[in-house]
């Protein structure tokens, strides 16, 4: 395995310049800025990933405002206590993605964010204090206590509301492989360990957060 300057380099090659490879990346938000985000811009948030799943990026942006307003601004209490009536409203309601298994994924999202904020104070604060070094096991609690965030719906949330973390993008996926990391997509334990080891080993060498370590892997990629 490379040392991360290396990859870096090799990056920077292939960009052009560091502001090419690094410009423009957010910084991630600290533990209290996650905490401090309304619960209800979590669900909205995992909404988007949703309704996008197989659909083009630019439909949900153009309907965004509209789902909005239908969910009532993804109130969470609101969103949990979903009633049948509801439900059905939203089965023909114009404004939405008309998907009966994602509609019900939000409800029941709003329920586990509920039940967490009850129990940390806020969902964001469960989030950041989520041990960095352990970022994968937040991926899988997402996945296995939400509904319908695996695959890289929940990442890609993370990385939207400004939590630090890496992104298992083809690009990614390939410059691990080529390291020696694992020899493809992650998805035994064995293999999302090894990956985690990878991040935390050039994470401590570069003092570079996951976000630009995942951004580095992705662009030094022919």
């Amino acid at each position: 395995m490379r040392r991360f300057d290396d990859i870096l380099m090799m990056a920077v090659e292939r960009k052009g310049s560091f502001e090419a490879v690094l410009g423009e990346i957010a910084e991630p938000k600290s533990t209290d800025e996650l905490a401090a985000l309304e619960d209800s811009a979590w669900l909205a948030c995992f909404a988007k990933g949703i309704f996008q799943a197989g659909l083009a990026w630019q439909v949900i942006v153009n309907k965004w405002d509209g789902i909005e307003e239908a969910f009532h601004g993804f109130d969470i209490g609101r969103c949990a206590l979903m009633s049948d009536d509801w439900f059905d409203e939203l089965l023909t309601d114009t404004r939405v993605i008309r998907s009966a298994p994602k509609i019900r994924a939000i409800q029941e999202n709003a329920v586990f964010i509920q039940a967490v904020s009850a129990e940390a104070g806020s969902f964001g604060r469960k989030i950041g204090d989520w041990p960095q070094e352990d970022y994968f096991g937040l991926l899988d609690w997402l996945k296995s206590n939400g509904a319908r965030l695996g695959g890289n719906t929940g990442a890609y949330a993370m990385r939207m509301m400004g939590r630090d973390g890496f992104m298992m993008t083809r690009d990614v996926v390939a410059r691990l492989v080529a390291e020696g990391v694992i020899d493809k997509a992650p998805t035994s334990k064995a293999a999302k360990a090894a990956v985690q080891a990878a991040f935390n080993t050039w994470q401590d060498e570069s003092g570079r957060s996951f976000t630009e370590i995942s951004r580095v892997l992705a662009y030094s990629i022919d």
